[in-house]
């Protein structure tokens, strides 16, 4: 190849490169917040690629999973001198800052998280400072909770008070780096930030900006506080009396279209293993996508909990719904099984609309795991999911049956993506996951457009928590649903849990999860009829949930 043609082809390279880069949008506050209620979005590849990181308070000591000892270390906090479960130190003009988060290129924090310092006594006396793209004056600075649970800056849903904590998902973008230091040793802490791709343009975040931008922040605020089901399109239903072991399905349109919202009610609830032998499947293209039984689809667990969120309701009287975009090809199809001894009374409504598939577009899936008895020693770690292939994880809801009053949530997640050598994703407690903390107290009910407790102990929407007892016995559900902290991959994701009690005894483990992917995207988790049947039985003597 002589010199001229080598010249021209690198030329031509430079100006492809530059031109994908041009017809890139811009990261901006204002994308960031309309992505966030755009469920059209998610069911695509990400245009603007990056892969979800995070700087949490995990224990050093966990370096590989081959150091049984060192993994498994649960010190994942800072309260004495010779902790250092933060990146360093620094001082600057004779005062002394502790390293958080130290970030270097394009991104954006999609997630905060941060706990009481002491469980019965609300907030923290510890500040924190966040620099972007190395300017040596904070963007803004202020108490590590309170900037972040509704009453600093960002104003709720998009921050908010949770269980003991103050959790954020307000978008914060930074074209070059984001650094973020506390003035005193830090407690605990979780930020989640995107890395995006080298190029990507991004605006930086200012409070002038931020300002402006008010408007638009009060719109999307109402829109994800008050999530409504698509109305218009075609309906795809299902009405029916189904006998043991017995289902009823639905074909979807032909042509290219989406599931847009998906209704489900059952005849009554009495028996709480209902939520489990029921089971929904559906089918996409040929493939089947979706096989869960309807309450870690819809996140309410073992029972009728009530729970409202962005992507998932179920109401006090049983309506479940669930706006999880769903686009296909040619075809769809819904089934309801009832693998329960008793016929069940079903209603479902599927609403369809309209969608444009191009190569960005995914297949909505959803799996269901269960384990009992799951030993608390020694410790394990116990896997949500391991995908290979293209995708985006998009959320999960645990059920957990803990037989004693100890708390049973200690585990970390251990998320890697592509291959990683250690995961992207090392937290500090499985409540920490979930937004809230000091799990051994915050038996209290509580949801959020992105994360809930529908159930804990004998608590839940219909039962309120009026006490300051500890007892985490019986089923625990916990979900969380991602938007902006969608976890895109190109060839593999694995998210395990830490199993981490403190007490020596068997717990059972249920776990729904949701993704997106291509059509050869596979998972570890298969259809398991035997195993929702299994359902982990509640500690001798047992309260049952009762209406107040």
């Amino acid at each position: 190849m002589n010199k001229r043609l080598s010249r021209l082809l690198l030329l031509f390279s430079i100006l492809c490169f530059v031109n994908q880069i041009s017809a890139q949008e811009k990261v901006t506050i204002e994308s960031l917040l309309n992505e966030m209620v755009d469920r059209d979005a998610i069911a695509r590849y990400p245009e603007n690629n990056f892969r979800l990181k995070q700087a949490s308070s995990y224990n050093r000591a966990s370096v590989k999973p081959e150091d049984s000892l060192g993994w498994f270390t649960n010190h994942d906090y800072n309260k004495a001198e010779n902790d250092h479960n933060f990146i360093r130190t620094e001082e600057t003009n004779g005062e002394k800052e502790w390293v958080l988060m130290d970030h270097v290129g394009a991104g954006a924090i999609v997630r905060v998280w941060t706990p009481w310092l002491k469980q019965l006594e609300p907030g923290s006396d510890i500040d924190i400072r966040v620099y972007l793209d190395g300017n040596p004056k904070p963007v803004f600075e202020g108490n590590m909770i309170s900037l972040f649970d509704g009453t600093g800056i960002f104003p709720y849903p998009f921050a908010h008070p949770s269980l003991r904590s103050g959790v954020s998902f307000f978008p914060i973008p930074y074209a070059k780096g984001c650094k973020i230091t506390s003035l005193k040793q830090p407690f605990f802490f979780q930020y989640t930030f995107r890395e995006y791709n080298e190029g990507t343009p991004v605006k930086t975040f200012t409070m002038e900006d931020f300002n402006k931008a008010k408007p638009l922040i009060e719109k999307i605020g109402n829109e994800l506080s008050n999530p409504q089901n698509t109305k218009e399109g075609q309906l795809a239903s299902i009405k029916k009396k189904l006998r043991s072991n017995k289902e009823a399905f639905v074909n979807l349109p032909k042509g290219t279209a989406a599931v847009r919202s998906l209704v489900l009610k059952l005849g009554d609830y009495k028996d709480p293993a209902i939520m489990r032998s029921v089971v929904l499947k559906m089918e996409f293209d040929g493939q089947q996508t979706v096989w869960t039984p309807i309450g870690d689809f819809f996140g309410t667990g073992i029972g009728l909990n009530p729970v409202k969120g962005w992507y998932q309701t179920v109401e006090d009287d049983g309506t479940m719904s669930c706006r999880w975009v769903m686009p296909y090809q040619k075809s769809g199809k819904i089934t309801v099984l009832n693998l329960g001894h008793k016929p069940v009374d079903v209603q479902l409504d599927a609403t369809i609309g309209d969608w444009t598939w191009d190569n960005e577009s995914m297949y909505f899936n959803a799996a269901w795991r269960g384990q009992y008895p799951v030993p608390t020693r020694p410790f394990s770690d116990w896997n949500y999911i391991t995908l290979k292939g293209r995708g985006v994880y998009v959320g999960d809801a645990l059920t957990i049956m803990n037989p004693v009053k100890r708390w049973w949530g200690e585990g970390d997640e251990k998320i890697w993506v592509d291959g990683e050598d250690f995961p992207s994703l090392f937290g500090t407690g499985t409540e920490d996951y979930y937004a809230y903390s000091w799990g051994g107290r915050s038996t209290e009910f509580y949801e959020h457009p992105f994360h809930a407790q529908p159930r804990s102990y004998v608590y839940n929407k219909l039962n309120p928590k009026t006490t300051n007892e500890k007892n985490t016995s019986g089923y625990s559900t916990e979900t969380r649903t991602r938007a902006l902290d969608g976890m895109p991959f190109e060839s593999s994701l694995q998210l395990d849990m830490e199993v981490w009690s403190g007490t020596d005894c068997d717990m059972g483990y249920g776990v729904g999860v949701y993704w997106y992917g291509d059509a050869n995207t596979t998972s570890n988790r298969k259809p398991d009829p035997k195993g929702v049947l299994e359902i982990p039985p509640l500690p001798e003597g047992f309260p049952n949930i009762e209406k107040k």
